[in-house]
């Protein structure tokens, strides 16, 4: 059982800056070495969108529209994952859920409640 919170959702100026946090709490010890840790967002009338995921071997990806903008990380002592949002445009406006997801297990598939991003042009 994984349980996921997420932080630091807000209102911001076009331009600005967020750094959206994701707590992991697992009896695992390390959630990162078995799970595919990713932040998705859904804005309003849209289906939700993997926006960056890092996998176990600390490999990221991101989809095009934020290449160059976000940064994914994460701390194994913390537990938690990151995601620093630099440079926000209002078309980053929705909600930000953070995921764990077992690379080989589908059945094991946590999400986090949500954090509100909203940009502000």
């Amino acid at each position: 059982q994984v349980q996921l919170v997420e932080s630091g959702g807000g209102l911001v100026q076009a331009g600005g800056s967020l750094r959206l946090s994701c707590a992991a709490s697992t009896s695992l010890g390390n959630i990162f070495s078995f799970y595919v840790m990713g932040w998705y967002r859904q804005a309003p009338g849209k289906q939700r969108e993997l926006v960056a995921v890092i996998r176990s071997g600390g490999i990221t990806d991101y989809t095009d529209s934020v290449k160059g903008r976000f940064t994914i990380s994460r701390d194994a002592a913390k537990n938690t994952v990151y995601l620093q949002m630099n440079s926000l445009k209002p078309e980053d406006t929705a909600v930000y859920y953070c995921n764990a997801r077992h690379p080989v297990s589908a059945y094991l598939d946590y999400w986090g409640q949500g954090t509100q991003v909203t940009v502000d042009s």
